[in-house]
């Protein structure tokens, strides 16, 4: 599913030819070859599931003020039934269908288009294209960086129409928020199914297509590792980055207006929901040349994991702290919304610290100051794909020296933040903290293996160095 970029391991690497027993090759770059009963059951159960539980939640908030017992318990003691429930969700509407279609489009326009306005009307303008990793096949994409201009003239739109133009009501998305759902879900599908039926019929490059013969499996992780159209539409790129993440600090302003709308006032605790996942979404796009190194861009393919992740999971279940605080307006108390900003601060600060000094000792290759101190390296060599020796250096100093996935523990405290500026009222403005405890884990477990069987023995020498992988002295 959809989550916040991160990181591989820390490492730096340069060419060199040396004889390590432990380095093993990297004939498994990407997701896994083989898929076994497990992965099977994994992979249907979340294309079955997944779905469902995005709809149970939005239903749960539109039917039942955000409880999600009472739609269960009405269920089960006759009180309802699933069709009644069914019968009271909005469908989709022509409307709902205009505005997604008309926010779709222009989010592939701002892409498309952005970098030929700059160059017209801009002089001296050199444009933002960075190179991608090494692919498989040996192919080196160019990517167009513009993402925070396209999020600034989204929002500078959004805040023109609200004060002067009001060419539409502010709370335009929460009043549309379930027929958006359906839209969301139709563009999710689509293009999860454009994208396996192109990696079969006509790939960007045949050589970056991974089959495992599994038909579920494929549709769900993808085949094609970089599919795009032309030289510059990336899919892996703009559904990551847009229309899902542009949209979170939209999603959100229409939630404060829509509590304005209903109750008078937008409470301090919507204010540190809004302020602390923009810094988030801004720090996203203010180091979009960050995001070429992380493991989305680099090992995952695209298929409905992103492709519909990104259309419906994320701009969905990201911002259920905002949808409850509509239906659940929440004041808190001096102490406890500072703590809370605090805390969502601290766990920027950690995320935001811990990658800059993965990028500083790679663009350094070492050779930089962590802590005010030269940092302590852990020498590996690591066969490539073609058998070639390469070396690298894993960080042990800095953040990387207290765990393993520092930065993921950043991104925990930032997470819980959010979920803490709701009180204690509900259940499912947890949910985010639970599901991204469980995701980061993942993530961090799938990490390691992959890190483990690239460098062997030397792997476990760094594993020795620095023992925990995400909260030091735990776990």
């Amino acid at each position: 599913m959809a989550v916040r970029p991160q990181p591989s391991a820390p490492k730096a690497k340069s060419p060199g030819s040396v004889t390590n027993g432990g380095a093993t090759p990297q004939g498994q770059w990407g997701r896994a070859w083989e898929v076994d009963w497990f992965s099977l059951a994994s992979v249907i159960s979340l294309l079955l599931f997944a779905p469902f539980i995005v709809y149970y939640f939005i239903m749960a908030c539109d039917q039942y003020s955000c409880s999600l017992t009472a739609p269960v318990v009405d269920v089960i003691t006759g009180r309802t039934r699933l069709s009644d429930i069914w019968a009271k969700t909005p469908s989709v509407t022509a409307q709902a269908a205009q505005i997604y279609a008309m926010w779709v489009t222009f989010q592939v326009a701002l892409y498309v288009l952005l970098p030929d306005v700059c160059h017209k009307f801009l002089p001296g303008y050199v444009g933002g294209v960075q190179e991608g990793a090494v692919t498989p096949a040996g192919v080196v994409n160019k990517y167009e960086i513009n993402g925070l201009q396209a999020w600034l003239i989204t929002h500078l739109i959004w805040f023109a129409n609200s004060h002067l133009l009001s060419w539409f009501s502010p709370t335009i998305i929460f009043d549309n928020w379930i027929p958006l759902l359906w839209c969301a879900n139709i563009l999710g599908y689509a293009v999860a199914t454009f994208a396996m039926i192109k990696s079969y019929f006509f790939p960007t490059n045949a050589k970056d297509c991974k089959f495992t013969g599994n038909f579920f499996y494929n549709y769900m992780m993808g085949i094609e590792f970089n599919p795009r159209i032309g030289k510059w539409f990336d899919f892996k790129m703009f559904f990551n980055g847009r229309p899902g993440i542009v949209a979170w600090t939209l999603i959100n302003l229409s939630f404060a207006a829509k509590q304005q709308e209903l109750h008078g006032r937008v409470t301090n605790s919507m204010m540190l929901v809004n302020v602390l996942q923009a810094i988030y979404v801004v720090d996203f796009f203010w180091n979009e040349t960050w995001y070429l190194k992380t493991m989305d861009i680099c090992h995952d393919h695209f298929g409905w994991y992103l492709g519909w992740g990104d259309c419906v999971w994320l701009p969905y279940l990201y911002t259920l702290q905002g949808l409850y605080l509509v239906y659940h307006p929440v004041q808190l108390s001096t102490p406890h919304a500072v703590g809370v900003l605090l805390l969502g601060l601290l766990g920027y600060y950690v995320f935001r610290m811990a990658n800059h000094q993965k990028d500083l000792f790679r663009r350094t290759d070492g050779r930089c100051l962590i802590w005010g101190r030269k940092p302590k390296v852990i020498e590996c060599t690591y066969l490539s794909a073609d058998g070639q020796q390469h070396r690298s250096k894993l960080l042990v100093s800095g953040f990387w020296g207290v765990a393993r996935h520092f930065n993921y523990t950043g991104d925990l405290m930032g997470s819980l933040a959010y979920c803490l500026a709701c009180g204690g009222g509900h259940l499912l403005p947890y949910f985010y903290i639970v599901y991204m405890t469980i995701l980061l884990t993942h993530r961090c477990l799938r990490d390691e293996h992959r890190c483990a069987h690239k460098y062997g023995r030397d792997w476990g020498r760094y594993t020795a160095a620095v023992p925990y992988r995400l909260l030091p002295g735990i776990f």
